[in-house]
């Protein structure tokens, strides 16, 4: 899994969250929207996870590039914003997944694991 976040505390938190499921791994934390794009198309992680107002292209930008160039990579939004604006935004990028930063970690797990059973699905 991919997390990109400007915020290197929400990496982090992320990562020290997962690190505690067998089944989970972040391979990489980016910190703008080109690294972002960068480090998924050079790991091809199964999961990202996209803050939505992130420099460097914002979270839009990076999911449609990330569906363009490893159309594989499953996309969760993981954002501070919840207007629909946002919302709508992220998910005519490719998103599938929403969830509010402070939502609990069982809900994050859980969209992690929806997206990573619906890659190996071969479904969206």
């Amino acid at each position: 899994m991919l997390v990109a976040d400007d915020n290197p505390i929400i990496g982090d938190a992320l990562r020290a969250l997962l690190e505690t499921e067998p089944d989970i791994e972040v391979v990489a934390i980016a910190l703008t929207a080109g690294e972002g794009v960068a480090l998924a198309e050079l790991l091809v992680p199964e999961v990202a996870v996209l803050d939505v107002r992130i420099p460097g292209g914002g979270g839009a930008w990076m999911a449609r590039e990330i569906r363009r160039r490893v159309p594989h990579t499953r996309l969760m939004a993981f954002s501070a914003h919840s207007d629909t604006r946002s919302i709508a935004q992220m998910a005519s990028a490719g998103v599938t997944e929403y969830l509010v930063k402070g939502s609990p970690n069982t809900e994050i797990v859980a969209a992690i694991r929806r997206l990573c059973a619906n890659s190996a699905n071969g479904t969206e």
